[in-house]
């Protein structure tokens, strides 16, 4: 499939894992791709892997000025901005939800939920001029109560912010949404093997997610054949949502305190 011959995406948190391999993915069907992250190095070698049709750029997506900058990269080199993947956020908080302060709270919700709305405000007049689209990727944490709770509140307000740009910008021709994983092997989980093989039978369908499974669900949602879908969330997980599984995986892990 060439379904992105001619366009241009921008994937923010590139430099591995799942947008390392929504940014090859968009290549392979013949799209250019500005590859992001804070890893600078790593961001290159992606880039360089992909070929002359990528670019790797260090961006802090809690950086305005980063952020402007990254977009204005994208229209020089390639001449428009067709697609903005936003990957970039993650768990930062470590304690649990009783201990959190409020300027912990902050760091989470600036990276991974304000990190998301400064890349769309920086690259919506772009996507305006080409009837571009937005894929953000949030979590199945956005969805049901898998702990991590001050993460789970960025990533659902991801979800909600989605619902109403895809509302507000319909009538000019540019979509909103949203991927929501389940539990996915990406070099985050390096330091837990044994976690990952825990996870894995809780699935309905037996396995953890691979980065792949998310880059196919991006693929679609970032591409024509997905002209008439704005404002949805498309969980790939597993089954996870419907599954048994459910409570044994939201109340196991660091995040539960003891009285």
């Amino acid at each position: 499939m060439r379904r992105f011959e001619g366009r241009v995406a921008l994937v923010t948190a590139g430099a591995q894992g799942i947008g390392a391999a929504v940014a090859r993915r968009i290549a392979d069907e013949g799209g250019s791709v500005v590859v992001t992250d804070l890893q600078k190095e790593k961001v290159a070698q992606v880039a360089a892997e992909i070929g002359e049709q990528a670019i790797g750029l260090r961006v802090d997506v809690t950086s305005r000025d980063d952020v402007d900058a990254a977009v204005a990269a994208a229209v020089e080199r390639f001449g428009r901005l067709d697609v903005l993947v936003n990957n970039a956020g993650g768990c930062i908080v470590t304690s649990v939800p009783e201990d959190t302060t409020a300027e912990e709270f902050h760091r989470q919700l600036d990276l991974t939920l304000v990190g998301a709305s400064r890349c769309i405000q920086a690259a919506l007049p772009h996507l305006v001029k080409t009837r571009g689209n937005v894929v953000t990727i949030s979590s199945v944490n956005g969805l049901a109560a898998f702990g991590n709770i001050e993460y789970s509140a960025a990533k659902a307000g991801q979800i909600a912010m989605t619902v109403n740009y895809a509302a507000r910008y319909g009538g000019l021709g540019v979509r909103f949404n949203v991927v929501a994983p389940g539990t996915i092997r990406t070099p985050n989980w390096d330091n837990q093997p044994d976690t990952l093989e825990r996870f894995a039978p809780m699935y309905p369908l037996g396995r953890v997610g691979e980065p792949e499974d998310i880059a196919a669900a991006v693929a679609f949602l970032a591409s024509d054949d997905a002209a008439w879908i704005t404002g949805h969330t498309l969980p790939v997980e597993g089954g996870i949502l419907t599954g048994p599984g459910l409570f044994d995986l939201a109340t196991t892990g660091p995040f539960r305190k003891e009285y």
